[in-house]
């Protein structure tokens, strides 16, 4: 019986959220929604140094401010801009009462397993694997902060098998659009911020359900992860995720607005979904790019070979004139001293390939290094690991 009040109660809950997910919307892009995940009450993930409510803030915050300073006719609006406890449900509130086209939601993960790293990102669906759920679970247990969270939340438990298990009867009229923002945000995180690509994933975020627009959930870096946590808690590691998923929003907004505008001129129809009716239409982001929702990590070593140009004895920021304009710098902390690199490749020789660009642009002493779980080794180890994974697949 009490599963049955549980069910329904949830049941009763997305659906008045299904029901205002189809308020008319026109599609142009003109208000996003920039949430920190967590703050004030509950930190979120903690580091060895960190929390990830101040964290995620400070990228939320630069984030906004690209938005604002290169596109005038958008409005941000964020769930916080101090260190305060806003619910899940409140959240979700601010974006519907101010008709937002987009919703961001920014955090940090942490594992049990130190070695973890990378970024990923979320869209609205059902978590079809138990690593999925885990993150959904413990971004989920916010509520846990809020008074009366069962009563709020339709009787929401985030432990509770069957409340996970009921979000896959929910639809998301929004799936595509989110799908596309996800998939540029980590185009970019791979190919211009050189972060490690995680991959776009589902899973049940309260979040996401509650939202009616397109909406994505940053997963930025693991704060248990020793490396990873120094990168993030840095200015210039923040400026980086921070500018990575600005690049994405506005390939995201040019698709988004052409597509509006297009659907206009042919007299198309335009649906809650933003799909159209005619042809002749801008070509999706996702055309002609297969798009795998990333359910787990491979097993082994993750190996990966970067392209170092710089090395300081001081943390430089991310627009020094010593970058001369490059994009997609990182960097890593090394024997004392911050060491820039680019690319984060699979191979020697597409490293290679970055390697002759830098030196072409007059980076003579640029040369590659190895690197497994992000951490620093040899290219004669790097190409051992390698071997023996063609060994044993």
């Amino acid at each position: 019986m009490k599963r049955q009040i549980i069910i329904f109660g949830i049941l009763a809950f997305l659906f008045v959220f299904v029901q205002e997910a189809y308020a008319d919307r026109h599609g142009y892009v003109r208000k996003v929604v920039i949430d920190p995940g967590h703050g004030g009450r509950d930190p979120g993930a903690l580091g060895s140094q960190s929390k990830e409510k101040d964290i995620v803030l400070a990228i939320a915050l630069k984030l906004g401010g690209y938005i604002e300073n290169n596109f005038d006719d958008v409005k941000v609006i964020y769930t916080r801009t101090t260190d305060e406890f806003v619910g899940l449900d409140r959240r979700a509130q601010i974006a519907n009462e101010n008709k937002a086209d987009l919703f961001i939601s920014i955090h940090c993960n942490s594992a049990s397993n130190r070695r973890a790293y990378g970024s990923e990102t979320f869209v609205m669906g059902l978590h079809r694997s138990q690593e999925n759920l885990e993150v959904a679970k413990k971004e989920n247990a916010a509520i846990l902060y809020e008074e009366d969270y069962l009563e709020t939340y339709g009787g929401y438990d985030p432990n509770s098998p069957e409340a996970n298990i009921i979000f896959s009867m929910y639809q998301n009229i929004y799936l595509n659009q989110s799908l596309i923002m996800a998939s540029l945000i980590q185009d970019q995180f791979r190919d211009r911020a050189g972060r490690h690509d995680r991959g776009v994933k589902q899973a049940g975020f309260l979040v996401l359900y509650n939202i009616t627009m397109p909406g994505i959930l940053v997963e930025a870096g693991f704060l248990s992860n020793p490396q990873e946590e120094k990168y993030l808690m840095s200015e210039l590691g923040q400026a980086h995720i921070a500018s990575a998923i600005f690049r994405a929003f506005r390939d995201y907004k040019n698709y988004q607005d052409n597509l509006v505008a297009q659907q206009i001129s042919n007299n198309g129809t335009i649906t809650p979904g933003g799909s159209a009716t005619q042809a002749h239409l801008p070509e999706s982001p996702l055309q002609n790019k297969n798009i795998i929702l990333t359910e787990s990590q491979p097993e082994g070593p993750v190996i990966s070979f970067r392209v170092q140009f710089a090395t300081t004895s001081h943390e430089r920021a991310i627009d020094d004139p010593v970058f001369r304009n490059l994009e997609g710098i990182s960097f890593y902390f090394h024997e004392g001293l911050y060491k820039y690199t680019l690319g984060n490749e699979r191979t020697v020789e597409a490293a290679g390939q970055i390697q002759q660009k830098l030196r072409n642009q007059g980076f003579n002493d640029a040369f590659i290094v190895a690197f497994k779980d992000n951490e620093r080794i040899s290219i004669a180890e790097a190409e051992r690991y390698m071997e023996q994974s063609m060994k044993n697949p």
